[in-house]
Parts: structure tokens; C-alpha cells; sequence
């Protein structure tokens, strides 16, 4: 992070860096050989980074141009690189090698200086073996020729770079993995890996001045807590009103199996253990001073999990999260659906983002995004562009497509209008689907009337109109519509398996069921078969709207006698008429959303006509693809769908 630019940088394993700035800004480059990134070190406020990467390069990156790209590159052949440390306005870059060994590489000519801290100098006769791999180098805050190195083993080194000696040498038995400096220069901390933390003074290497052990249980009679699990990292940062804040990853007791990765805020005598939804990667803590001098001031924790970013705010009680305005991954819940809209209506993107900004989010920070750096390019394009994504759990996003990257809009939650089932026992009806009942299929939307309307995995077909003022609905309209069309029983030809839906083969014509238009409750036909029963519960409670998409009808296809209703294969919403079209494997229906009404209910035989030379089975001409997670068709097994059969009509 640059804490005077207030620029993010995120390195990732295939070698890509991301620059994030304020909402909308950002920047993705790449490097040449794929490899991780495993360390990136800003050049504060001068508009450069450095990156080291898993195949032993360091990178200097221009920021200052409207592509960043590389200008000096820098390969280790004989030695691997583990970490970096480029203390604050200087020209010297540090870097530690597996070897144990630090070379310094000038930042301005990105050239290696020739001056080599050898480990067997830094450590001389205070251990018989190798330190292992050098885990930290960073300077003495208030002195920038002493250099606190950290060897892998648990060895720490002080080293005076003028006199090329250590000044002191401190040793634990346990692996080291961080080390952080308080800004007075005269104590640092070390994070093991038995889950303790260890503070010293610089001038005492004797022992530390205190062991902390986080999550460690305190056992009577003075013995040592039970070792945890490894703290990864831990920062020791300092305010001038109060106690400092030491945070760190990892290091939860080994009994907590199944707890989520946790990050742990320690402050004063307080310690807040905040869950996260993926393993932590990575995380620092932003702070107002860039000086490492001076009390800190840190106000937030960048988090980056392997799926997500997330900031914590520091200074509010409880430590919520900022709301994330990147997308940084449009699978919040999986992608289901999706549609394109070029050339909209210029009010139309405004109009989103004013009801999307309005959307009342629980828990969040009330403070605005922190990483606030950069300033907006133009996008390319000079019209209105929209996606439209629908999600696995029912959810529609808007994007605004037209910048560099995808902004979100506004998002609506399609599953409102149902009951939500509390357990396994009370779903008797979305056993159709699964998981995921709600997952949207279809998209519907006229960007000029802004009808939206969306076909859902449960058979069920939702219309919204668009409104900027909030509304409570007392009762949500809805239609139940039956699309079936018996055939009378004949013996199936050849002795062939006939198809289990929709109907039995057979040439006979068929008898159109009247549609059910009035809601109707979940009655069972005489035989004990489910009959006229949708696959999810609309609420009966009032609902209340807020600005944006409300519920203008609910349409769903109900059982009809045993048989789950099939999924909507189309859709489409013709606002001047105030009409919606749907139709599945079944047949097709249209609906006057404005009367809620059904105006045609027809099989698909009959869309065939009297004059269709060939005798066939009313089936959708359609494949029976099947999306995940719903396995509607229910094929039984061993049933054999010649491939004619599923060719289109001869036209």
C-alpha cells in the first residue's frame, strides 16, 4: 500500500498485479513468465513498485505512465529470493535468500551494490548450524543503518551496516515467521511458530521482555500455555491517544477444528478474533503517517483472503468492514445467467445507481472507502453499456459495462417474495430443485419501459417494474398456471419406452386442460397425487419495497398429477402490450401482466397444425440440456430418445 497515494497493490499466483485506487480505478498488468508474485514493495510517492516473483526476478514497475510497464528487471541465478525490504525514501533494496544471505541492489540503477551480508557473519558463533532461510529484514525505525534480520530457526540478528558487524544477536527455540518494530525503535516482535508472540528489547538479547501466547489456553501453576498453530504475521502498530494494536494471522489453539481463518486484533487489554470467509493470504495495516518514525495512527486492515479483499475498520467499536466497491469477483453467488444491453437510455444507468446507492447495508463501516488514490480515465466507449448477471441464489446484479471495469449498479433479490423454508421438513414443494431453488435461468428486460422480468430453476416467472418510491404490498399478486396436455393412453409403438413426460406417446389429439388462473391452495387430486401446487410459497405477509425493482406479479407452474411442473425453456416481456410469454418442454402460455390474466395456454402439439404431414410425440424440439444442480427431466433410466426425435420440425 501506498500510504501517501493511498494505492493498493494485490500480486496473485500466475504472476498478475492489480492496482487499486479509488472506486473505479483500477489497473491490471501482467508478467512475462506467469511466475507468483511473492512480495511487492511500493517506492513511496514516486509513483513505482517494486515486485519479486517465485522465479527469483525482482521487477521495477513505472506507475507513471498510463500503462505501467516495467523498466528494469533483475534474475538471481544461484540464490532463491524469500524476502525483500525497501526501507522508506531510500535507494537501497534488501534482499534475503534462501541461502540466508542479504544482497543490496540499488533501487536507482536497479543494480546489485556488491555489499553482502553472509549469514555465517550475521550469526558467527551463536549457533553451530545454518539460521535457515531469511524471513524479515527491515530497518531500526529511528536508525537506518541497523538492520533487524530474521532467520527462519528463530535466530534474530541487528546488524550495523556501517561497520558491517551485528550488534546484537537474539535467539528463541521457536521458528520465526514475522517481525515488526515499535516506532520508537527500541523493542520489536516476533511471531512463531508455536502461536506465541515474543516482544525485546533491542539492547537486552539475553531473553525476551514478555511471551505472549494469543490463543493459548493458561494452565495453572505456571506452566506454559499448549502450542497453537503457527502465527503467520503480526504488525505492531502505535497511536498517540492510547495502548498500540498488535495484529496477527493464524495461531488459533489446534482444537478449534473447523473454525474458520481468523485475524486477530489485540488491543490494549482487549482481543477481537475476526472470522474470515477464505484462508488469509496476506494482510497490512493501513496507517495515517508513512513515516516509520512517528506514532502510526492505523485506521483500517487490508485483508486479502484467496477469494476476497476485505478492509477492517480499525477506529470504529466492533471493527466492521468497509463495503467493497471492487468487483472482485463476479461469483459472489455463481453466475446462472446473463445478458447484454448496448446503447441504453442515458437516464437509465443514473437512475440504477441512485435506488442501488440507497440500499441499506447492515454492519458496515459508515466511513467511506480508504483506498481513495488515482484519478478516473475516460472509458472507451461513448454509449451506455449494461450486463445483467442473474445468480444461483436468486440475486440480479446491474453493471454499468461501460468504463474499464464492471461497476455494480444495483442488485435485487428475487427469493424476497417467498417463504423462506426453515428445515428439510417443511420443503415438500422445491424438491424439483435441490439447492438453489431460486437460481435464476432467463432474463428478460426492455431498457426503455425498464420491465424486467425473470424465469427461476422452480418454474416460476417474476415481473418487476421499476419504482423510486418505497411501497409495502399487502398481498403479491400471483398467477398459477397449469401447462400440461393429455394424450389419451395407446400402446407406445414397437414396444419402445415411451418418454415419461411429458405425456405417453400416441397419435391421438389431445384434451387442452383449461388454465387455473386463481391461486389455489395445495389440494391433492383423489389418488393422493400432488395436484395444482407450485414449487415454492409466495408470502402471505405484507412486503415491503424499497426504491428500485418491485414485484408486479408472481406466475408459477403448478404439479399436475404426480408430476412436477418442467422448467421455462423461454421467456420475453413486451411492455407496450403489458404482456409476458413463457413456455417449457410443455407448451407456452401468455400472460396480460397489467389484468393478471392468462390470455393463451397452448400444448406444443398443437403449435404443430392439422396440416403437419409426419405424426409426432409432443416434444420440445429442444435437447433436454439440464443446468446444474437441477435435475428436473428425470429421465428414468434405460429410456432411449432416438436422435430424430430430437430434431426440429421440417419447416
Amino acid at each position: 500500500f501506498d500510504p501517501v497515494q493511498k494505492i493498493l497493490a494485490v500480486g496473485t499466483q500466475t504472476g498478475a498485479l492489480r492496482l487499486f485506487g479509488r472506486p473505479g480505478v483500477e489497473c491490471y498488468c501482467q508478467h512475462d513468465s506467469g511466475a507468483a508474485v511473492i512480495q511487492l514493495q511500493f517506492l513511496i510517492n514516486e509513483g513505482a513498485l517494486v515486485s519479486a516473483l517465485a522465479d527469483d526476478t525482482l521487477h521495477l514497475w513505472n506507475l507513471r505512465q498510463k500503462r505501467p510497464a516495467i523498466l528494469h528487471s533483475l534474475k538471481f541465478c544461484r540464490e532463491r529470493v524469500t524476502f525483500c525490504h525497501l526501507p522508506f525514501q531510500s535507494k537501497w533494496l534488501y534482499v534475503g535468500t534462501e541461502r540466508g544471505n542479504i544482497h543490496i541492489v540499488n533501487v536507482e540503477s536497479f543494480t546489485l551494490s556488491g555489499y553482502v551480508i553472509m549469514w555465517n557473519k550475521a550469526i558467527e558463533l551463536s549457533s553451530k548450524s545454518h539460521p535457515g532461510p531469511v524471513v524479515h529484514i527491515s530497518d531500526n525505525p529511528m536508525d537506518e543503518g541497523k538492520l533487524l534480520i530474521g532467520f527462519e530457526s528463530g535466530t534474530v540478528v541487528l546488524w550495523d551496516l556501517k561497520s558491517k558487524k551485528a550488534d546484537y544477536r537474539y535467539t528463541y527455540d521457536e521458528a520465526i515467521h514475522s517481525v515488526a518494530w515499535h516506532h520508537e525503535g527500541k523493542q520489536f516482535i516476533c511471531s512463531h511458530s508455536d502461536g506465541t508472540l515474543t516482544i525485546w528489547n533491542v539492547r537486552s538479547p539475553a531473553k525476551p521482555i514478555q511471551t505472549i501466547t494469543p490463543h493459548g489456553k493458561q494452565l495453572k501453576d505456571g506452566k506454559k500455555p499448549e502450542p497453537c498453530k503457527p502465527i503467520l504475521k503480526v504488525e505492531f502498530k502505535t497511536t498517540r491517544s492510547g495502548e498500540p494494536f498488535i495484529i496477527l494471522s493464524g495461531g488459533l489453539s489446534y482444537d478449534t477444528v473447523g473454525r474458520r481463518p481468523c485475524l486477530t486484533v489485540m488491543h490494549g487489554k482487549s482481543t477481537a478474533v475476526l472470522e474470515m470467509d477464505y484462508s488469509i493470504v496476506d494482510f497490512l495495516t493501513l496507517c495515517e503517517t508513512p513515516y516509520p518514525n512517528d506514532f502510526q495512527e492505523p485506521y483500517a486492515v487490508v485483508v486479502l483472503l484467496e477469494k476476497d479483499l476485505v478492509l477492517i475498520d480499525l477506529a470504529q467499536n466492533g471493527y466492521p468492514i468497509f463495503e467493497n466497491p471492487y468487483p472482485l469477483t463476479i461469483h459472489e453467488s455463481p453466475v446462472t445467467c446473463c445478458e447484454y444491453f448496448a446503447d441504453c437510455p442515458v437516464d437509465l444507468i443514473p437512475a440504477l445507481y441512485s435506488v442501488g446507492a440507497r440500499q441499506k447495508r447492515q454492519g458496515y463501516s459508515k466511513k467511506e472507502w480508504p483506498i481513495n488514490g488515482g484519478n478516473w480515465g475516460l472509458g472507451v466507449q461513448s454509449y451506455p453499456e449494461i450486463i445483467i448477471t442473474g445468480h444461483a441464489d436468486g440475486s440480479v446484479k446491474f453493471w454499468d459495462a461501460s468504463a474499464i471495469t464492471l461497476q455494480v449498479l444495483y442488485k435485487l433479490k428475487t427469493s424476497k417474495v417467498f417463504e423462506k423454508s426453515r428445515n428439510k421438513d417443511e420443503r415438500p414443494n422445491t424438491d424439483i430443485v435441490d439447492e438453489d431453488p431460486y437460481a435464476i435461468q432467463i432474463i428478460s428486460w426492455c431498457p426503455e419501459s425498464r420491465m424486467l422480468c425473470i424465469a427461476g430453476v422452480s418454474a416460476h416467472v417474476i415481473i418487476y417494474r421499476f419504482s423510486k418510491q418505497e411501497v409495502i404490498t399487502e398481498v403479491i399478486p400471483m398467477l398459477e398456471v397449469r401447462l400440461l396436455y393429455e394424450i389419451n393412453d395407446v400402446e407406445s409403438p414397437e414396444g419402445e419406452q415411451a418418454p415419461p413426460l411429458p405425456t405417453p406417446v400416441g397419435g391421438s389429439t389431445p384434451q387442452p386442460i383449461p388454465p387455473q388462473s386463481h391461486p389455489s391452495t395445495s389440494s391433492s387430486s383423489s389418488d393422493g397425487l400432488r395436484d395444482n401446487v407450485p414449487c415454492l410459497k409466495v408470502k402471505n405477509s405484507p412486503l415491503k419495497q424499497s426504491p428500485g425493482y418491485q414485484t408486479e406479479l408472481v406466475i408459477q407452474l403448478v404439479w399436475v398429477g404426480g408430476e412436477p411442473p418442467q422448467q421455462i425453456t423461454s421467456l420475453a416481456v413486451n411492455s407496450s402490450y403489458g404482456l409476458v410469454v413463457f413456455g417449457n418442454c410443455n407448451g407456452i402460455a401468455m400472460v396480460d401482466y397489467l389484468q393478471k390474466a392468462v390470455l393463451l395456454n397452448l400444448g406444443t402439439i398443437e403449435l404443430y397444425g392439422s396440416n403437419d404431414p409426419y405424426r409426432r410425440e409432443p416434444r420440445s424440439p429442444r435437447k433436454s440440456r439440464q443446468p446444474s444442480g437441477a435435475g428436473l427431466c428425470d429421465i428414468s433410466e434405460g429410456t432411449v430418445v432416438p436422435e430424430d426425435r430430437c430434431k426440429s420440425p421440417t419447416s
